[in-house]
């Protein structure tokens, strides 16, 4: 996979540090303040792996030296067998066929987990391995789950909660039906790249109507950063790289042809949801978002406060 160059922390550390130090202000002491918990979202393949790890890193360390947990939600999947149940329930709903959209998550993990650090206790964060079952995945068993907020332990005092869909909040049936009619137009009018046109609108207000269970982890953030891509569509290419190069670690995973129609189940969301997470997903309490709109380098073109 090509080379991520870490041009972003110059915009999200600041923007952290700043929002970090409001949410302790209320408090007589920043270690009495309750859990501060970041969302993050990006493009598949568009660098958050290095975000994530250089804010986490740089949060830990002086001077800050605040302990800080790293949750994905990819490690929220459901189990292999879980989601191939569910894929057979919904046999003719090609969006849920494999892992990747709302409702192939476990929410209530996800709020099992955020609630145990919000208490101080030991808390065992779930992983996931993406190479299984030739890169249909499945979950890491418990036993190797890593364990936080452990014995003597300097208690997690913030969590970052990062992935694909992390912040993207369900639209209602009716605009659901919107967007995917404004779809079919343009495909039948020959000015169309997307995938939403090609899904069953009753496919679609599945997903939509999961995505509701969302908000329970969504609201609970205190800052949220989104990498955004200048054009969508150069989630094919990076998502390609990314596979290559699991491949090459792991030994297993997906075909070039296998990523190509993963990445099809996953488009339609991208095309539903960007533009209200855009907007921003804490409503009129704004300047707790930190938008960071990359191009095809990954490198950014634009950072914007929302």
């Amino acid at each position: 996979m090509s080379d991520v160059i870490d041009d972003k922390s110059k915009y999200y550390i600041p923007f952290i540090v700043e929002r970090l130090k409001l949410h302790q202000k209320a408090y007589a002491k920043p270690e009495d303040a309750p859990l501060f918990v970041i969302g993050m979202n990006g493009v598949q393949g568009a660098g958050k792996t290095t975000l994530v790890t250089v804010l986490a890193e740089t949060l830990r360390s002086p001077p800050y030296c605040l302990p800080t947990a790293v949750l994905s939600i990819d490690d929220l999947y459901l189990p292999h067998k879980s989601q191939q149940q569910l894929a057979k329930t919904h046999s003719l709903n090609p969006l849920v066929q494999h892992r990747g959209q709302p409702s192939t998550h476990d929410i209530t993990l996800g709020l099992s987990v955020l609630s145990s650090l919000r208490a101080g206790e030991p808390t065992k964060i779930p992983q996931y391995d993406k190479s299984k079952f030739g890169g249909q995945g499945d979950r890491v068993d418990e036993k190797e789950w890593k364990i936080v907020n452990k014995g003597d332990e300097k208690k997690i005092c913030a969590v970052v909660l990062e992935g694909w869909c992390v912040g993207f909040r369900a639209l209602g049936k009716t605009n659901v039906q919107r967007r995917w009619e404004e779809a079919r137009a343009r495909l039948a009018a020959d000015n169309y790249e997307g995938r939403l046109a090609y899904n069953r609108l009753e496919d679609l207000v599945f997903v939509d109507k999961a995505l509701m269970q969302y908000d329970t982890l969504t609201d609970q953030f205190n800052a949220m950063i989104h990498v955004d891509a200048e054009d969508i569509h150069f989630v094919y290419e990076w998502r390609l790289e990314q596979e290559a190069s699991l491949r090459l670690k792991k030994g297993d995973g997906m075909t070039d042809d296998q990523v190509r129609k993963f990445v099809d189940g996953y488009y339609p969301s991208y095309e539903l949801y960007t533009d209200q997470l855009r907007a921003g997903v804490f409503g009129p309490d704004s300047g707790k978002q930190l938008r960071l709109i990359v191009g095809k380098d990954r490198k950014v073109k634009n950072a914007i406060r929302v």
